[in-house]
């Protein structure tokens, strides 16, 4: 599988590696590799719903996601290869600008409303667990590190793995947190004061067009959204699994419980003003 990024490493186009006939893609958990135009990448349980996903997207008009190109003999996926940069990690400071945060806000709301139509099947798999109530599908981990950039344009969103239906603030919150970012001065990746931070949330939120609702429930779904993917890294982690495995030895469970800690101390801060739209 393609792990879920906690944030803390890049990802699929990192460090770029040549072979004989293809390079190979450095930063995710899995080989991932780049032939040409397209890149291939192991699948999970969860892939056939996912390509569904992206072919979807694509019908629907949205042209930042990759298109899926199907399978090759030995199972890997074959998806467009995305020219550009992605924002981190360390994010990049074309990524920090506020032209790229509110470039990345436009992009999640329309992969928010392309994906409102998706057709959910009874055999749909998804990596992380469906959300109620469901409104779109979520990215599930978007922030610099999976944001293709061409300066401080947001010209692609990669790694759709974690995908899974969901209300649309579900989404927004675990992308400001990702984008503000709402990190604790103790966290390796933060960026600015805590007024500075919330600035940028309510940019995010503003350009989004987040709802009156949402934004109350804003501070309160971060919250949650860390607390799922906490237990989701510690559970898959006590399974076995490797890659969950170092994270939670590196100690970045108790980074995000940190995170936490700090977004509930400063939340008078992180509420804002409601939106209108």
């Amino acid at each position: 599988m393609y792990a879920l990024n906690e944030g803390r490493v890049p990802r699929q186009y990192g460090e770029v590696v040549a072979t004989d006939d293809q390079e190979r893609l450095h930063g995710g958990v899995n080989a991932v590799t780049r032939h040409a135009s397209t890149v291939l990448r192991p699948v999970g349980p969860w892939s056939p719903t996912v390509h569904r996903l992206l072919v979807h997207l694509r019908a629907r008009g949205f042209t930042l996601s990759p298109g899926y190109r199907g399978i090759t003999n030995e199972g890997l996926e074959i998806l467009d290869f995305m020219p550009g940069t992605v924002g981190g990690y360390p994010v990049t400071s074309e990524a920090k600008s506020t032209q790229v945060l509110v470039g990345a806000a436009h992009a999640l709301r329309a992969l928010h409303d392309a994906s409102a139509s998706f057709s959910r099947e009874a055999g749909d798999r998804w990596m992380l667990p469906a959300r109620g109530p469901v409104e779109v599908v979520c990215h599930g981990d978007f922030g610099p590190h999976n944001c293709v950039l061409e300066g401080t344009n947001v010209v692609g969103i990669i790694d759709f793995d974690t995908a899974h239906p969901g209300p649309r603030v579900w989404d927004v919150g675990y992308s400001v947190y990702r984008w503000a970012p709402m990190s604790a001065p103790s966290n390796p990746d933060v960026m600015g004061t805590v007024e500075d931070q919330a600035r940028r949330v309510q940019i995010f939120c503003d350009e989004y067009g987040l709802d009156v609702e949402g934004r109350a429930r804003l501070v309160d779904t971060v919250v949650a959204r860390l607390r799922a993917l906490v237990s989701f890294m510690r559970d898959r982690a006590a399974a076995g699994n490797e890659a969950y495995a170092r994270h939670v030895d590196r100690g970045d469970d108790v980074l995000y419980e940190t995170d936490i800690g700090y977004i509930l101390e400063n939340r008078g801060s992180f509420d804002g003003p409601a939106t209108s739209s």
